[in-house]
């Protein structure tokens, strides 16, 4: 394994002397060479250079798992321009609202998603360069610079960036759903990344040996630091798709030699629902690194598949604060604290909590510079988010005599759906829009799969009605796929608090009632 703390390209240029022309990411039925990696990351710096930034400057990545993506990566960090990931799902205020928050000075984005650019075009207040991945349109009469990425990749020259970059210099902003306002920017280190990464190896030995598979995007934590930064630091070998395909996933682990892959979400819940084959543990993967694991759902699957699962629980902020790990798994447990980690349960005064007792699931370091730098351009949240010098995840739970943390509910007002943190504040602001909603509130109800699903209540104003399908193509323009509301219930008032707080926990105790409008009993396609 590679030793040592540095930064991202420091390890990419590492690699690629060591192993050169060997394969290290499989892209479906394309591959890139660790050679590969490095010489393109600095043409990548290269043209950006051409185009005037400098160590510090932010720039937005919103691609799809390809090599652009890998390539801008390593280029960005060669500069220290710090990166800006956005989720390709993501349009109108919360993509605009990101590239304004994060300062960008530019975007690379994939030929699909152009449109989400000029949408907003007149809301972006930083914005001057877009990279266009795959072709760019001519005749753009914007205010906005529109290059080729693929014209100023081929213009650039391969040569290696002189820029001091230290291992605490930020590395990437990566936003997270944001609970009473807008998501906030979480601001990661190199230092920070490697922790992440490093904790993943430690905890599931891989090695050189090892064939890692995600279907996970790259602009999320888990792909990118427990699957990407994992294998260049292992030399472990990549297999990266962009979809999730339960009737095809045990063949493509055997067809790939994979013997390790990342879960989240229903994962697991879905690919247990697959009819049982009798190869089913004929398959070369040895262990799995997530979450959830569904308590009734550990013994069976790691006996039909014959492998070992470890479970973690971690946040952006933190990447992975505990572990649950083979030889001495909990069913129901999180796991327990890392070795760089504190955990423990406050009560509302930030108070300890006797074992057993719920409370608020706060965590520190025992190690500098392991997670978070602060929430960029937000000095308020992260002051907020650190009283009595704990980091306060916003997640309720409890811990046991062993030692074990268990998760139980979000303190904060988060959706938790298919392995994505949606945020209810920025889905109520979409549909308080609407004409003829009074008000919104946001809830997680539970899924039939696992987390949750997202649930919509309504007010309307006087004498007014609205149709259904109508306010979801609304949404469509205005939300992630993954956060428009699968069911929506008219009521004629929220339930509130003294000082008129909406209170959303009666709303989840009543879930889905025989009045909840469910867009999926009337086959309604969510447009991504």
């Amino acid at each position: 394994m590679y030793s040592g703390i540095a930064t991202f390209h420091e390890v990419v240029e590492f690699r690629a002397q060591q192993k050169g022309e060997q394969s290290f990411i499989k892209f479906e039925e394309k591959t890139v060479t660790y050679k590969k990696l490095n010489e393109h990351g600095n043409k990548v710096a290269s043209f950006m250079t051409s185009l005037g930034f400098l160590k510090g400057n932010t720039c937005a990545v919103m691609l799809p798992n390809n090599e652009t993506f890998l390539y801008s990566w390593v280029g960005l960090s060669k500069l220290g321009v710090i990166e800006v990931p956005v989720n390709t799902a993501y349009k109108g205020d919360l993509l605009a609202h990101i590239i304004n928050q994060a300062k960008c000075k530019a975007i690379i984005i994939g030929e699909e998603w152009i449109n989400r650019i000029l949408f907003v075009q007149d809301q972006l207040e930083t914005l001057q360069y877009v990279i266009v991945d795959g072709g760019c349109p001519e005749g753009l009469e914007t205010s906005l610079r529109w290059f080729s990425f693929e014209q100023l990749f081929e213009e650039a020259q391969d040569t290696q960036p002189k820029v001091s970059i230290s291992p605490q210099d930020p590395a990437v902003i990566l936003f997270t759903s944001g609970t009473t306002g807008p998501s906030k920017g979480v601001v990661l280190s190199h230092r920070a990344n490697f922790s992440v990464a490093q904790t993943a190896c430690e905890l599931m030995d891989y090695d050189e040996h090892d064939c890692l598979y995600s279907m996970f995007p790259l602009f999320h934590v888990n792909a990118r630091y427990t699957t990407v930064l994992v294998a260049l630091l292992a030399g472990s070998k990549v297999v990266l798709h962009n979809r999730f395909s339960a009737s095809r996933f045990w063949d493509i682990c055997r067809r790939e030699g994979v013997t390790a892959f990342n879960f989240m979400g229903s994962m697991l819940t879905i690919l247990m629902k697959q009819s049982e084959r009798e190869d089913d543990a004929d398959n070369p993967v040895k262990k799995i690194y997530g979450a959830p694991t569904p308590p009734g759902l550990y013994e069976s699957f790691t006996k039909r598949f014959e492998l070992t699962i470890t479970e973690v629980y971690g946040s952006t902020e933190l990447g992975t604060a505990a572990a649950n790990v083979p030889d001495r798994f909990k069913i129901g447990a999180c796991g327990k604290e890392v070795p760089i980690y504190e955990i423990a349960i406050h009560d509302e005064e930030g108070y300890p909590v006797e074992l057993g007792i719920r409370g608020e699931i706060v965590v520190r370091p025992k190690k500098g510079a392991v997670m978070f730098s602060g929430y960029y351009g937000n000095p308020e949240a992260t002051v907020n988010s650190w009283k009595d010098l704990w980091f306060h995840t916003g997640d309720v739970g409890w811990m046991d005599e062993e030692g074990y943390v268990y998760f139980a509910d979000r303190k904060k007002d988060v959706v938790r759906r298919k392995g994505e943190n949606i945020s209810s504040y920025e889905v109520e602001s979409v549909i308080n829009r609407y004409p003829h909603v009074q008000e919104c509130a946001i809830i997680g109800v539970p899924s039939e799969l696992s987390e949750e699903e997202v649930m919509a209540v309504l007010v309307l104003k006087p004498n007014k009605d609205i149709e259904l399908k109508q306010l979801l193509t609304y949404c469509e323009d205005h939300l992630a796929h993954f956060a428009i509301p699968r069911y929506i219930r008219i009521v004629q008032e929220l339930p509130r608090t003294p000082s008129q707080r909406v209170e959303k926990y009666k709303l989840r105790e009543e879930g889905v009632t025989v009045d909840t409008w469910d867009r999926e009993k009337v086959h309604y396609q969510v447009k991504r």
